[in-house]
């Protein structure tokens, strides 16, 4: 008699490499949290506590050779995670879909989502200050668990219906983009700085 997990879901965790590339970054997203009118508009429509280039910026690895750079380092993490994952892309790549910077104030979060249309996500976490909450990973399996009973507090990881991941910057993270992921609210008051990715195949 056996017991063994099946179906996993698959979260990569990496230092990008580069800690020069790291700061020089954290200037940019800064500078374009300052700079860029339409994303403080629409984080403001949106109730974003914040900056974003989300809605606003689609040209950031052509703007500034710092996210160039970056492309580069994440196409390398991203060819790793689809081997992890055993993806058959016969003979051809991922390719970076979006890209966008995240300035979140402390008490900042990002309601559960998945991200439709793409294959891979991730986030280079920039500055995570005291009070800052990493990424909230949900069971694919929740909605249909049902009448399920919930888990021990030392239940493995793999069993949890929640794990919180609070990474160090300079940190990549990557999953599958079906996967329901959320930024809890912090508690401190220094920005939480990331930048959040997506590629299709």
């Amino acid at each position: 008699m056996s017991t063994r997990p099946l179906f996993a879901s698959l979260l990569y965790q990496a230092s990008l490499g580069d800690d020069g590339l790291v700061a020089e970054l954290e200037q940019s997203c800064l500078q374009l949290a300052e700079d860029d009118m339409a994303g403080k508009r629409w984080a403001k429509e949106h109730g974003y506590k914040g900056y974003t280039s989300y809605a606003s910026l689609g040209d950031l690895p052509i703007r500034d050779p710092a996210f160039a750079d970056l492309k580069r380092l994440l196409d390398k993490h991203v060819a790793r995670f689809a081997k992890d994952a055993a993806f058959d892309l016969q003979g051809r790549k991922l390719k970076l879909d979006s890209l966008w910077v995240n300035v979140l104030n402390g008490g900042g979060g990002h309601s559960g989502h998945i991200h439709p249309h793409s294959v891979v996500s991730g986030t280079l976490y920039v500055a995570l200050p005291a009070g800052s909450r990493g990424l909230r990973l949900e069971d694919p399996r929740l909605a249909m668990m049902m009448a399920a009973p919930t888990r021990t507090e030392d239940a493995p990881e793999m069993l949890r219906s929640f794990v919180e991941v609070t990474p160090e910057a300079g940190t990549v993270l990557l999953w599958e983009s079906w996967l329901r992921h959320e930024v809890p609210a912090g508690t401190g008051s220094a920005k939480r700085i990331s930048v959040s990715f997506n590629y299709r195949w």
